[in-house]
């Protein structure tokens, strides 16, 4: 699925308008007749609406959308925020055609005439679009605390009012609303969890943007869906052999925290590993065994001799850190694997926290590992990130810097690879909010990087959030 930034989505309008051809009114009457068709078939046009609009284009936007509602048959009323000047074009021309309908229009020129709603009306945010360059004030701010606190279910156009698209708003006053119809493409604001209150339910409206516009951009981000990825996933053949599907190795459990270790051994079998070799202590090996008996067990702690290097060695791939917890025992093991280990390496949980106290094994990490840490361990990581956008452009920063992927886990998980580009995972859901989720995320793409060459290692960090997800469904 498609994910841009508000001037690409401008561009986007404008190349469209230019080269379809079509006028930017008729587009607006594109985008409110999506919207119209949206409350139309989730049964909203028996209610009462109130709209309130700027006079941009989101405003106009609104506008289009109060004509149809009355000529629908709907009472509408319509407040306008009144600064003393003109509004856009087409913001004009729709105000000119609303007129000739039965809509109700107000117009708003300072806090203290703002109107008591209609508890029983649908409130529609047209307000001000993803053009706001600076957090609401006067008038705009007290309109927007007015219908948060009205108790009306408030349905935005494009974006939630006061929020901006592509950085942070966690200092605005914004709507709240319960749905925002956006058009043609996700925005950044969708995807961060610091949004969550003001966006409710997203639903992405297609509006016919000319799609030959989209091969002229050089997109760094995008947002995966089941559907770009399932061609990719394929049968085994029939005369496979557990030799042909590649031996992981994972350094898991601890006293206390073998569930850990369980979890994570069974992913990485499940997701595909032919041969899985768990280091484990002593005292866990008969629950490992139990839990999990396909699955070998090992308790060798790494102390350097030429046998060990040579077990090492015949690893496909590695995950270390579920459960290990952050002593000196385990950092050395980890420290003996960074040193000897030729391949990139599946970083979580406590390796990451023991990553995080220690420099020496920063510089070690080979290039392509995958850490997948969580907000907490990204902040040990790299530090406290004042809000959402903050944390997500310093992920990518150090997935450039460091030459690894960076997987920071949340309900759309951002994949920062050592390119620059980035992606997000759509198919997050609530019911992963638990421990051991991410145990399983680290058998998963151990299993998944032991069979991957490099020429298919940009789809697997591309699909390795997706199946974690699908599975835990």
């Amino acid at each position: 699925m498609i994910l841009l930034d508000a001037s690409q989505i401008r561009a986007w309008d404008a190349y469209t308008i230019k080269n379809e051809p079509i006028s930017s009114f008729d587009l607006m009457e594109r985008a409110a007749l999506a919207c119209f068709n949206w409350l139309s078939e989730n049964g909203y046009l028996e209610n009462s609406f109130s709209i309130f609009c700027g006079k941009g284009n989101n405003g106009g936007d609104g506008l289009a959308l109060a004509r149809m509602l009355s000529l629908n048959g709907s009472s509408v009323t319509v407040y306008i925020l009144e600064f003393g000047k003109l509004g856009t074009p087409d913001f004009q021309r729709n105000l000119q055609l609303l007129h000739e309908t039965a809509a109700d229009i107000h117009f708003i020129s300072e806090p203290e005439r703002l109107p008591a709603i209609e508890k029983s009306a649908i409130v529609i945010d047209a307000l001000i679009g993803t053009g706001l360059n600076k957090p609401l004030e006067g008038l705009w701010q007290s309109t927007v605390q007015l219908l948060n606190q009205s108790g009306n279910e408030i349905i935005s156009i494009d974006i939630p009012s006061g929020m901006y698209a592509d950085e942070s708003s966690v200092d605005n006053s914004f709507i709240r609303a319960s749905h925002t119809l956006s058009f043609q493409c996700y925005k950044m604001a969708f995807l961060v969890a610091e949004n969550e209150a003001g966006m409710g339910q997203v639903h992405i409206l297609d509006i016919g943007l000319d799609r030959k516009f989209l091969s002229s951009l050089e997109k760094n981000y995008q947002l995966l869906t089941a559907s770009y990825l399932k061609p990719y996933f394929n049968k085994r053949h029939l005369f496979s052999h557990k030799g042909k599907h590649g031996h992981a190795a994972l350094m898991v459990g601890s006293k206390g925290m073998m569930g850990a270790a369980i979890l994570a051994a069974k992913a990485c079998l499940r997701s595909g590993a032919g041969k899985l070799t768990c280091y484990i202590p002593e005292e866990g090996v008969s629950i490992v065994q139990a839990g999990i008996p396909e699955a070998m067990c090992s308790i060798d702690t790494y102390t350097g001799d030429n046998e060990k290097l040579d077990k090492l060695a015949c690893y496909d791939s590695i995950g270390i850190g579920p459960g290990i917890g952050n002593t000196e025992e385990s950092k050395n093991r980890l420290l003996f694997i960074l040193k000897h280990y030729k391949r990139p390496v599946v970083l979580d949980a406590d390796a990451l926290n023991l990553v995080a106290g220690n420099l020496e094994l920063w510089k070690l990490i080979p290039a392509n590992s995958i850490l997948t840490p969580h907000v907490k361990e990204c902040e040990r990581l790299f530090g406290k990130a004042g809000n959402d956008f903050t944390r997500i452009g310093l992920a990518i920063k150090k997935a450039k810097e460091y030459q690894v992927v960076i997987v920071l886990k949340g309900h759309y998980t951002l994949i920062a690879d050592p390119s620059g580009k980035y992606i997000f995972n759509s198919t997050g859901n609530p019911g992963l909010a638990k421990g051991g989720t991410g145990d399983v995320l680290t058998g998963i793409i151990t299993s998944f990087y032991l069979r991957a060459t490099p020429l298919l290692m940009r789809l697997v960090l591309r699909c390795i959030c997706m199946v974690w997800q699908q599975i835990r469904q």
